[in-house]
């Protein structure tokens, strides 16, 4: 069946996620478009889906490089009665989610960067972006859960800076897969995750990261601007924040930044 507007709407329309769709040819980025109708009252559940983003965002005020009619575009509207200082806890669960969908295409080879990458084969295939709006410390309004996941695209057609570090469901399951499925099974596999978090907390949640993660017992490097932490790590906290230890056994937690294995003595491998 078609990837469109109709389809979509049949398959989600009985749905706690995707029961209200927002379906765009081209947007600026689909983070932005729900991040506005959150504002507007949009209901928990409500979806933004794109054939194509001029502005797709990353982490970091980076870009994600969004050709149209080939893959994933969407963003998820959230009111979780969670304390803002939690929210990180959703996007590893996205990540798991995503994660758990990709593995029925690729057996093997399918991991978890921290904080918000999923990599097939150590290149990556998924990008998640959160937004969050909080009146304060105590309450969230709401939060974006904001999911780039290459489909189809060819390798030929990533752009040369990135074309060996990233890739495509296509590439690495060697077919194509309908859009409309995936979108199908990330959504439900994410509402059945999300419910566990919001019903029995982070614990269940953070062991499926662990089992995806490759980080753990490894020599990391983080960068974050101008700040950058050394370590192994030792897992995640209930926090979402990465737990290492330095050269002198001091136990760190790291909120934020750019991980890389150190593969060999002043060599780190960004992923």
């Amino acid at each position: 069946m078609e990837f469109n507007e109709q389809n979509l709407a049949i398959r989600f329309s009985e749905k706690r996620i995707g029961n209200c769709l927002h379906f765009f040819g081209e947007v600026g980025s689909t983070n932005d478009i729900a991040f506005y109708l959150a504002l507007g009252g949009a209901s928990e559940g409500t979806v933004v889906i794109a054939e194509s983003q001029i502005s797709g965002k990353g982490r970091l005020k980076r870009q994600w490089q969004s050709p149209p009619a080939c893959n994933i575009y969407t963003s998820i509207v959230l009111r979780p009665e969670i304390e803002p200082v939690l929210a990180p806890q959703l996007t590893l669960l996205t990540g798991v989610a995503v994660a758990d969908v990709l593995s029925e295409y690729c057996f093997d080879g399918i991991t978890l960067k921290w904080p918000n990458d999923v990599q097939i084969r150590g290149k990556k295939v998924c990008g998640i972006l959160t937004e969050m709006s909080a009146s304060d410390s105590k309450k969230i309004n709401f939060i974006i859960v904001g999911i780039g996941i290459n489909v189809n695209v060819d390798r030929i057609h990533f752009d040369e800076s990135f074309r060996d570090i990233a890739t495509s469901l296509k590439e690495e399951a060697g077919r194509e897969v309908s859009r409309l499925d995936l979108t199908d099974k990330l959504f439900d596999k994410f509402e059945y995750l999300y419910s566990c978090l919001l019903r029995e907390g982070f614990a269940s949640i953070k062991d499926m990261w662990l089992k995806y993660s490759d980080m753990v017992g490894k020599q990391i490097r983080v960068v974050f601007n101008d700040n950058v932490q050394a370590g192994e790590v030792h897992g995640i906290d209930d926090l979402g924040a990465l737990i290492i230890s330095d050269e002198n056994e001091i136990i760190k937690r790291v909120i934020a930044g750019d991980a890389s294995i150190v593969k060999d003595k002043g060599y780190a491998a960004s992923y």
